[in-house]
């Protein structure tokens, strides 16, 4: 079982793969989100785990933007807790720090913590491998943001755990494959569609899925990059695709949208319990 995320080992993608498939998953690291999904489109690995948005931050933009180049499906969904460490070298003490590095959005989830110690925020492309970085760079006027297991793999001191602003801070991963999942019974469905330019287009679509007393449960939406002020929506929605009434509604907005692409259906996740 070879499974694709985006960083280094250590990084919280790769949490999200052994939180789905286990401790026997073999992980392939890879620079961008576009390698991700480039290697499962090759078949190169089994599937990819990317994440999808934050329960601060939002909506990772390049995954849902991947989803329009790509016809890959989702087949699973992971939410897992989120626990920012301030990592160093060893001896260093957070008044020597003046620098942090980490992914973004990590960087973002820790704003008030890096505004408090007056540290300068630099954006690198992943959490675990800004503490790979530090350590081969020998910066010792530097930390990095990034788990636990981060600071552990790389032998790296934990100067502060706990450092994101919000203690409930979460990240939803979508599982990658070129099919999607059967039905379970506790399933969720995402679709990406465009609407035609007239008055009350997504009202409209949007009321197929009330009339049919199907719970909604994302919507977002992303310039087309193709045309100004042109968008697409992603919705999310319970139910599987093979519902009766999923796939009526499904059908339904066919003549009220200029495309829809599913996605895929899939096994909703846990939420995790912050109270642990």
């Amino acid at each position: 079982m070879k499974v694709a995320f985006q960083g280094e080992l250590g990084a919280y993608s790769e949490r999200a793969v052994y939180s789905f498939f286990g401790q026997s998953a073999e992980v392939k690291p890879c620079e961008s989100f576009d390698d991700v999904f480039e290697n499962v489109k090759n078949g190169n690995i089994n599937y990819g785990v990317v994440p999808i948005e934050n329960s601060v931050e939002g909506s990772v933009n390049r995954t849902y933007d991947l989803f329009l180049e790509y016809d890959l499906k989702v087949c699973g969904e992971i939410i897992i807790k989120v626990s920012h460490c301030l990592i160093a070298h060893k001896g260093t003490r957070i008044n020597q720090i003046k620098t942090v590095y980490s992914h973004p959005q990590a960087l973002a989830q820790c704003r008030k913590f890096l505004e408090q110690h007056k540290l300068k925020a630099i954006s690198t492309f992943d959490t675990a491998g800004s503490v790979k970085m530090i350590k081969e760079e020998n910066l010792m006027d530097a930390a990095a943001i990034a788990s636990e297991r981060a600071a552990q793999i790389y032998d790296m001191p934990i100067l502060a755990r706990e450092i994101q602003d919000t203690k409930n801070n979460s990240t939803r991963f979508f599982v990658l494959d070129k099919q999607d999942s059967p039905y379970s019974g506790e399933d969720k469905t995402s679709i990406i569609f465009a609407t035609k330019s007239i008055p009350g287009a997504l009202y409209k679509i949007l009321g197929e899925f009330a009339d049919r007393n199907i719970n909604l449960t994302k919507i977002e939406s992303r310039p087309t990059k193709q045309t100004p002020w042109e968008y697409h929506f992603y919705l999310d929605f319970e139910g599987h695709r093979t519902d009766k009434q999923c796939q009526e509604a499904l059908e339904s907005i066919k003549d009220k949208t200029v495309f829809t692409k599913i996605l895929g259906s899939y096994k909703a996740a846990k939420k995790p319990n912050f109270s642990l």
